[in-house]
């Protein structure tokens, strides 16, 4: 059995926010995955994913968030991603995706910030 995830999201000021809530794994990373491609076949462009939900990420986590920001650069869109937790923020430190993806503190900032 899948461990349970939720992904919600709304339009704010041209923004698609994408509130996941969970854990982001093996399991999960199929779900994810397949928003974001709908989402993007629905002409969506501009990108905040909101992480503060989740209570764990692993590799494969990761790669989706690496995978759906090629695919939304890819159409000339952008991707940020929204993380208080210390550990998802020093996890992206250790591999280096702090230096790949925005990372803000809020959604209002992520949307606020060029």
């Amino acid at each position: 059995m899948e461990p349970p995830i939720e992904i919600d999201f709304s339009d704010v000021d041209g923004w698609t926010v994408v509130e996941i809530r969970g854990e982001v794994d093996v399991y999960t990373v199929p779900s994810i995955k397949q928003h974001m491609i709908e989402r993007l076949a629905d002409g969506l462009r501009r990108f905040v994913i909101d992480l503060r939900g989740v209570s764990f990420i692993d590799s494969m986590g990761l790669g989706v968030l690496v995978g759906a920001l090629k695919r939304v650069q890819s159409v000339r869109g952008e991707l940020k991603l929204v993380i208080t937790d210390p550990h998802t923020k020093q996890l992206f430190a250790l591999t280096g995706l702090r230096h790949v993806f925005p990372i803000y503190d809020s959604v209002y900032q992520a949307r606020r910030t060029s």
